[in-house]
């Protein structure tokens, strides 16, 4: 059994996508309608930068998306591939929009506004210099968690944002603490890497955020997923339309659990983990963590046909 994977903000390149966009017609076509939406040309953004108008996450989190849907799209189309043996659809962070769309409970149309409004809302929760994240390397979920809950001043928010893989976790919260927690690690020759991201997400100052999104996420109509989507705020799978937009917004402020989502996934016979969209990040959490998995980023057209030849097999 398979399950199709969606990478979320930090993959962005410019020129994600390219190749599609010269090739197919509807890919020019989803590009189209995603700068229709947006009333600016997003396409463009993508295409050919500026790297600087790319990283804002309000462009990145709908480019993402637009770059992820169009390689299904082609994949789904083009190429005739079969999805049957499939049973979950998951992405990680802003990626479980594109699952989401990718497995008709959402229309591409309605998921482009609420990201760019997703990452309007979490750019705008706290202000520039405010927040910080970082990167754990080499601890497990457990022993961060003891040196967040050992730490002098509780008073300062510090949260684990994304438990991505053993030795892969990322903090999120305040600068101050961020930056008093960096010194304790240091001290302890743990190694972090601080990352060049514009706000401090998915922890508790991204609430204020959680509120906007929840008025416009309320009014979009969802329909149930064809696929089971693994969840990032319960890492259980999740068929109820209702309750998707209920954890969409929790999830602005709560830890993405993706360690234990892919654990999850393999615990119910799912050996083949298929990442579809800019970047290979997903990927590498899936080999560390599921022993055996097979992997498989599609970011080009060979891509596609290595894909297909495989599942010949």
């Amino acid at each position: 059994m398979s399950a199709l994977l969606f990478p979320g903000q930090g993959s962005q390149v410019v020129g994600m996508g390219l190749e599609f966009y010269k090739n197919f017609d509807l890919v020019k076509n989803i590009y189209k309608e995603a700068d229709e939406k947006l009333k600016y040309p997003i396409s463009k953004i993508i295409l050919e930068g500026p790297a600087d108008q790319l990283q804002l996450t309000q462009n990145t989190q709908p480019a993402i998306l637009t770059v992820s849907y169009s390689i299904y799209r082609v994949l789904k189309d083009e190429f005739s591939f079969d999805f049957k043996s499939f049973k979950y659809f998951s992405g990680h962070s802003l990626g479980e929009y594109s699952a989401l769309v990718c497995s008709n409970a959402l229309s591409f149309s309605d998921a482009i506004y609420l990201l760019h409004e997703r990452g309007k809302a979490m750019q705008a929760a706290v202000p520039v210099g405010k927040g910080s994240m970082i990167a754990v390397l080499g601890l497990k979920i457990n022993e961060i968690n003891n040196l967040i809950n050992n730490r002098k001043d509780k008073k300062e928010i510090c949260e684990i944002a994304n438990d991505n893989a053993d030795g892969q976790v990322i903090i999120s919260g305040e600068r101050d603490a961020i930056q008093s927690l960096q010194i304790s690690l240091k001290e302890k020759k743990i190694k972090s890497i601080p990352l060049k991201v514009s706000a401090p997400f998915h922890c508790s100052l991204m609430k204020p955020a959680a509120e906007i999104m929840k008025e416009k996420i309320n009014k979009i109509k969802f329909n149930d997923p064809l696929f089971e989507i693994i969840n990032n705020v319960t890492a259980k799978a999740e068929r109820e339309s209702n309750i998707i937009k209920k954890l969409l917004i929790d999830q602005i402020f709560s830890t993405v659990r993706w360690r234990e989502s892919l654990i999850n996934m393999s615990e119910t016979g799912i050996k083949n983990f298929i990442e579809i969209g800019p970047g290979k990040a997903l990927t590498g959490m899936v080999k560390r963590t599921i022993k055996n998995a097979n992997c498989f980023s599609i970011n080009s057209i060979a891509d596609i046909k290595n894909l297909k030849n495989e599942f010949k097999k």
